[in-house]
């Protein structure tokens, strides 16, 4: 490839690339997110996680992986640290490979204590989307 060829596909990535656009969007959302949330020492892709629990209520870690679209390593690394912290536990499965887990008391406490936060930390990614930006990223969502 000559240096003019590689100048035009550097500009072009730089200006069109969707992927750079929306991991800019994920940091820069996520941000509002944990900045609400630090006070409860709780960060938004732990939140996503204890909600998925919530929801669940025994949560097997590929169901969590395949809802969240999460790593499994992601997963494990994030409910370690939420079981010791003592929002989430180990349930006892047959198959002793799955390693399901739940919310505990004081996850689902946290999760309510949180729920102030999250919802200022909503406001003010809405106001920085737009409401029409905010059904699309919905639509987007439902399509993956």
């Amino acid at each position: 490839m000559t240096t003019g060829q590689t100048e035009t596909t550097i500009d072009t990535i730089a200006a069109e690339c969707i992927a750079v656009r929306v991991r800019m969007l994920n940091r820069a959302i996520t941000k509002i997110y944990d900045d609400a949330l630090r006070p409860l020492g709780l960060k938004a892709s732990q939140m996503n996680i204890l909600v998925a629990a919530g929801k669940m209520g025994t949560a097997r870690p590929a169901d969590v992986c395949a809802h969240l679209h999460l790593d499994v390593s992601t997963l494990s690394r994030n409910v370690e640290r939420m079981k010791v912290k003592g929002w989430l536990e180990v349930v006892h499965d047959e198959d002793g490979r799955a390693q399901p887990f739940r919310l505990t008391d004081a996850g689902r406490e946290l999760l309510d204590r949180a729920g102030p936060a999250w919802q200022i930390a909503q406001e003010r990614a809405e106001s920085v989307l737009g409401e029409g930006l905010v059904d699309q990223l919905k639509q987007a969502v439902k399509r993956l």
